[in-house]
């Protein structure tokens, strides 16, 4: 991305735009429920490039029921000897539902391709077979949405040593993510072939300029928003019922239960 680099979004500018957008997202949400829309989102990207941090906001006020986050692990050897789709066709959306993949099959495009999980052949099975799949996906109703989070080699160093220095978030490195970074080129080249043959025009790949995290987050949220037909659903009228009188219940002897400890009341 050429010109001068952006300046952080100022917190309270953020904090308001976000909560804006996440309301939405809501709305968005009763309108996938209402008209049994099937939504997927795939969050892809280079390591701590912020995929986690975003896919958390969006989901945040989100029903778990219709939202849910697919992140799946490492393949079984039963899943090894399957078609390489299959597993995570087992995961797409049914009517009125939305999922979003935090990673997805792209993982053969790109850390399994770089580091030699898979062979040459299913790399370039996967290349040719990908663009059809999604086609066949997008044919078939769902709405698909992809997302790239674009980060800098030194802002990605900053945030992988930020988390060898935080215990919160130690548990997001691994070996695999610090030899991300020997391997940066390498990476850089797979994502290039990655988009030249799955960047189609039935279901594009849209970059996120990620190294400020704030200004990530809004900009692929709004994008998201603007980019599916989703209007306003009319809540059902609900009402809280009168309480009844009291029928001569009486609550059980505390002495009978076990409470948790009042930590509280020792700060």
């Amino acid at each position: 991305m050429g010109g001068e680099k952006a300046a952080k979004l100022p917190r309270k500018t953020y904090e308001k735009e976000l909560l804006r957008l996440q309301t939405e997202l809501v709305k968005l949400q009763e309108w996938v429920r209402a008209e049994g829309a099937r939504l997927v989102v795939v969050f892809e990207g280079r390591d701590a490039a912020g995929k986690g941090g975003t896919i958390k906001r969006v989901s945040e006020h989100l029903n778990p029921r219709v939202a849910r986050i697919a992140a799946l692990p490492r393949p079984t050897e039963r899943q090894r000897s399957q078609w390489y789709f299959q597993r995570y066709v087992e995961h797409l959306p049914a009517a009125g539902e939305i999922v979003l993949f935090d990673r997805s099959w792209y993982n053969r495009a790109g850390v399994e391709h770089v580091m030699g999980f898979c062979t040459k052949e299913e790399y370039q099975l996967f290349l040719r077979q990908c663009p059809i799949f999604e086609r066949m996906l997008v044919e078939d109703g769902i709405l698909l949405r992809k997302y790239w989070f674009s980060v800098s080699d030194t802002e990605q160093q900053e945030r992988f040593r930020r988390r060898l220095e935080d215990p919160l978030r130690r548990w997001k490195l691994s070996a695999m993510d610090l030899e991300s970074i020997t391997r940066w080129e390498d990476y850089s080249r797979a994502k290039d072939e990655m988009m030249v043959h799955t960047d189609i025009a039935e279901s594009p790949w849209y970059v996120v300029e990620s190294d400020d995290k704030r200004r990530a987050r809004i900009n692929m949220i709004s994008h998201l928003l603007g980019s599916v037909p989703y209007h306003e659903v009319p809540p059902a009228v609900l009402e809280l019922p009168p309480r009844p009188e009291s029928t001569g219940y009486e609550r059980s002897p505390r002495e009978l239960q076990t409470y948790v400890p009042d930590h509280a009341a020792s700060l």
